[in-house]
């Protein structure tokens, strides 16, 4: 599975998800945007990396989630109105089998941006672009309760580890991107090419 992240004005972003067999999706604009990775693609590091099957990308590449299907004009609007409708059904009881592993992406997602801002904080060669971006996050997440990390084996200092490396990685292709450029990431390993011409 494709996921594209294109920057469409000065604090927005659109999402489009190539998932062959099933149709192209998108969220536009989506929500969460920020300076140094958007919240979908935290998301999209964090579910990977956790192997969370039933979170937002995992529902996507199993052909529901809560994207809008990609305008097709070769469709009929009736053929498009009935593809949406498909779409919306199969999301929805997606969503309500998958609510609690959503919750837990939801969590962890928190959990680890916390904990990637204070240690990307120390680290300015790793977004070196954006250090004004970094401080105002960290003043921000000071004033909140400190969270506390789940005793599971996924939250291992190894596997943070492997999150925050591919949370550099792909911050330092987001924030170098221009409005009306775009950057593509290979679900679920993650490897990510820049689309600059998009």
């Amino acid at each position: 599975m494709l996921v594209t992240f294109q920057r469409t004005g000065r604090r927005q972003y659109r999402v489009e998800v190539r998932r062959p067999p099933f149709a192209a999706v998108e969220m536009d604009p989506a929500p969460g945007y920020d300076d140094l990775i958007p919240h979908d693609m935290m998301h999209l590091v964090v579910e990977s990396q956790l192997g969370l099957e039933r979170g937002i990308f995992g529902q996507l590449a199993a052909g529901g989630g809560t994207f809008r299907a990609v305008p097709d004009a070769s469709k009929s609007t009736r053929d498009v109105a009935r593809q949406r409708r498909r779409l919306s059904e199969r999301g929805k009881k997606m969503m309500r089998d998958s609510r609690a592993e959503c919750e837990q992406s939801e969590a962890a997602v928190w959990i680890c941006w916390n904990e990637w801002c204070t240690r990307s904080a120390s680290k300015p060669t790793s977004i070196e672009s954006k250090p004004t971006s970094i401080e105002s996050k960290l003043t921000s997440i000071e004033s909140k309760p400190k969270p506390k990390r789940p005793g599971s084996p996924a939250f291992s200092e190894h596997k943070l580890e492997q999150i925050f490396h591919h949370l550099d990685e792909l911050s330092l292709y987001w924030s170098r991107l221009n409005v009306g450029e775009s950057m593509t990431v290979q679900w679920p390993d993650l490897s990510v090419s820049s689309d600059d011409n998009q």
